[in-house]
């Protein structure tokens, strides 16, 4: 399916109809200072909400969850498998031979109900295949529903406890740290950190972390990039800890609103060109079909008082029949059954892939896809990163060592192709190298069901991944990453000292740790842009611990 410069313009124009219809109107909280959010919400940040209030809040505003789309029965589920019009046509033929096999006069037995058996076994093969493919793709998508947080530090009577999220009302005090789910809408009351990052991908396809501030913003500011000072619910914290006062919960945040119109969207859903073309040649199939059986069962009609018959309405029953026969004959009774199965086969070969298929037929829409049109940040990929090579310097500035690492996306396992532990003991620079990337580094590993996951930005977990490969091929212990994806870095730890750390800015470009050896002598840890880097530095190390001038 190739997009014309027409269809572009049609595609953006339905597209920005779709996001003008979110209504941000009531989402005013940005614009109020911290102390005008607060009086809004009518609470006390050092104490937060009592028990009693809570409780009449909860009342009033109902739990902070996102309304469930009403689960269909089976029944239902099974009459969406007859709206396609060549199941009908099938189910047509096979009710009509099974009525004529009942009227047989016993000369074909028990063989005049195979035909109706056969094409109801396929219909209902057919049907089955569908309803699993709908209610695995309903467990999938009921399973994205708990990507929202699940429990959260929430101040009541004055105390931090832990609370599931869908107890939280506008007003709780709420605190969130790196690697959280946003649990609400919260207006940022206070910043505990250096500075707060939050991956937004989510919700408003930005792949770069957003950085939080607590000032008001512009009353202009009526995108949801543009308010800074609102963490929303289900976006993640990337980097930083900060109180928050809930603004908004369930239906009402900006998540609510996006889930509000994807329902509404539904509505409008046009059928896919699979469909679309099956309609049509069930239509002239069944066209076609019944001026031909009309045709034999005329030029037939003179023979309807054949004696041979028993009578008139024997013999017009009789070439009836055999118009019918012929219907069914020409009927595809296998073509549902052959674009379900291939379809199933497309299914399970996304579902290896993490991609969820809701209905069968959107397989082949994608299929006919040869064009997408996105944006330059890559969200519609894994969002992920991973370190595939580097180099170091050897003896001279024109001698770069350079080696491939082995991509497993956050899993340490990796190996560093080509490298020895020989190498990293010759070649101080491969330590420098992971001593870098591994403690100029606010981010984390983790292990969650067997997978390993990141806690920060995906360019510091990347990072942080290749010092732990590139630190297990080089050194002489032997940790277990499997258990400690961190293990190496741990290490480092306990070889410098973290002084103080200057995080990474758009202006700065920069990522800056000062650290104390066991020397007492301090080093200062820099990664950032290679023109920043390199404006800050005087010399370089060669292979042989050698400090040369630029």
């Amino acid at each position: 399916m190739s997009v014309s410069k027409e269809a572009e313009e049609k595609n953006a124009e339905v597209l920005q109809k779709a996001l003008n219809k979110l209504d941000m109107s009531q989402l005013t909280h940005h614009k109020e200072s911290v102390q005008g959010s607060l009086k809004i919400l009518e609470v006390d940040p050092n104490k937060g909400l009592s028990s009693n209030e809570h409780k009449a809040r909860l009342e009033r505003h109902g739990p902070n969850e996102l309304e469930k789309e009403e689960e269909k029965t089976l029944w239902e589920r099974i009459m969406e498998q007859f709206e396609d019009q060549l199941v009908r046509i099938l189910l047509a033929a096979a009710t009509i031979t099974f009525i004529f096999a009942c009227m047989d006069d016993g000369e074909e037995g028990i063989a005049a109900f195979v035909e109706p058996f056969v094409i109801l076994t396929i219909l209902i093969l057919n049907g089955i295949v569908a309803i699993w493919q709908d209610s695995n793709a309903d467990s999938a998508l009921e399973a994205l529903m708990k990507m929202q947080a699940q429990t959260c530090l929430c101040r009541r009577d004055g105390e931090w406890i832990s609370v599931e999220a869908e107890t939280l009302v506008p007003g709780d005090i709420v605190k969130v740290s790196t690697g959280d789910c946003v649990p609400a809408d919260l207006r940022v009351i206070e910043i505990q950190s250096i500075s707060l990052n939050v991956g937004q991908a989510s919700l408003t396809g930005e792949s770069v972390s957003v950085r939080k501030t607590v000032d008001a913003m512009d009353a202009s500011a009526k995108m949801l990039q543009q308010q800074k000072n609102i963490l929303f619910s289900s976006t993640t914290i990337n980097q930083g800890n900060a109180i928050g006062v809930v603004a908004y919960t369930g239906m009402k945040t900006a998540i609510g609103q996006v889930h509000s119109e994807v329902n509404k969207a539904r509505e409008d859903e046009e059928d896919t060109p699979l469909k679309q073309k099956l309609d049509q040649f069930s239509d002239l199939l069944a066209k076609v079909i019944f001026v031909i059986c009309g045709l034999v069962w005329a030029m037939n009609f003179f023979k309807f008082w054949d004696p041979i018959h028993g009578g008139v309405v024997k013999g017009c029953i009789y070439y009836f029949k055999i118009a019918v026969a012929l219907a069914v004959a020409a009927i595809p009774e296998g073509l549902p059954a052959v674009i379900t199965t291939c379809l199933a086969l497309g299914t399970k070969k996304m579902a290896a892939n993490n991609c969820i298929v809701r209905k069968l037929p959107s397989v082949e829409t994608l299929g006919c896809t040869s064009t997408i049109c996105s944006d330059k940040t890559g969200t519609l990929t894994k969002n992920l990163m991973c370190a595939t090579k580097f180099g170091v310097i050897g003896t001279a500035h024109n001698d770069l060592l350079q080696f491939d690492i082995e991509e497993k996306e956050y899993s340490p396992m990796g190996d560093v192709k080509q490298f020895t532990k020989q190498m990293y003991t010759d070649n101080k620079n491969f330590e420098k190298m992971a001593v870098v990337c591994a403690m100029n580094n606010r981010a984390r590993i983790i292990k969650k069901e067997g997978a390993f996951e990141r806690q920060g930005e995906p360019t510091e977990a990347a990072l942080k991944v290749f010092a732990e490969k590139l630190a297990k091929k080089g050194l002489a212990k032997d940790l277990d990453l499997n258990a400690n994806p961190n293990a190496y870095g741990d290490e480092f730890e306990k070889q410098y000292k973290r002084v103080a750390t200057l995080d990474f800015t758009s202006e700065r470009k920069t990522m800056s740790t000062l650290v104390s050896g066991n020397s007492n002598s301090n080093w200062v840890l820099l990664k950032g842009a290679p023109e920043r880097v390199l404006q800050r530095c005087s010399g370089y190390h060669t292979a042989n611990g050698d400090v040369v001038k630029f």
